[in-house]
């Protein structure tokens, strides 16, 4: 079965990129680094998505210890296939272009209402705080940080980047596939953070969901046809 680092490397990255291009915490991230600085939603975001790959690679990692790598091997082939058909789906039902981000932008804009509501009688506390947040690490794990941090976290966790990451984990090199990971989450979310609404509301969730489904389901082939080659050697054997 096929497992160098660079084909784990390359597969995790450009299932990333693909995955979370127009997914509801790209986004988010878009949408918060136009409200707050940059760095601090950058840096919560990211943080939030390395954490969650190092997760998920973990997870698929300690799979085939627990199940034989055959089956983990067989159930990463389906998820590849349910993954593909369930994107080209969701590229060929969805009700708009923008959906996603007017869903993410109306339940931001309540947070931020709701937040700004609260905060009225406190703006001399509010003054003594920013003073006192003057030190580094105070700043680093300001509200906004850990807002970040918990809005992507969260909106990751059970998506089907995640899952199909614990998938390519337990089949691949761990390490090209968390590496892959990263930076393609990396490419992602300062993609967001910088372009901000702008780059968001240029984008095409049907051609994203089209290529990334496209995608998935070569992975699944590529998959398949390495199990149907490796049962043929095992049988010449």
């Amino acid at each position: 079965m096929e497992s160098s680092l660079l084909a784990g490397f390359t597969k995790s990255l450009a299932m990333t990129v693909l995955s979370e291009i127009g997914d509801k915490t790209f986004f988010a991230a878009a949408i918060l680094a136009m409200r707050h600085p940059r760095r601090l939603v950058l840096g919560g975001c990211l943080t939030a998505l390395i954490v969650m790959t190092i997760l998920s690679v973990l997870f698929g990692w300690a799979a085939p210890n627990l199940i034989s790598r055959k089956w983990t091997h067989h159930i990463t082939t389906v998820l590849f296939f349910g993954f593909g058909l369930w994107s080209l789906w969701e590229a060929f039902t969805g009700d708009g272009e923008s959906e996603e981000l007017a869903e993410v932008e109306a339940k931001l804009d309540a947070d931020w209402k709701a937040g700004a509501a609260g905060s009225k009688g406190t703006s001399k506390d509010n003054e003594d705080l920013k003073k006192q947040q003057k030190i580094f690490l105070t700043q680093f794990f300001s509200p906004i940080f850990l807002k970040a941090f918990s809005i992507t976290f969260f909106g990751e966790w059970g998506d089907k980047s995640q899952i199909a990451t614990i998938g390519l984990a337990a089949d691949m090199d761990p390490f090209g596939v968390v590496l892959g990971g990263i930076i393609g989450q990396a490419l992602c979310t300062t993609a967001a953070v910088f372009g901000g609404k702008s780059l968001a509301t240029q984008i095409s969730e049907k051609m994203v969901s089209l290529s990334s489904g496209v995608l998935f389901l070569v992975f699944g082939f590529q998959s398949f046809l390495a199990s149907s080659a490796a049962a043929a050697a095992a049988a010449e054997l």
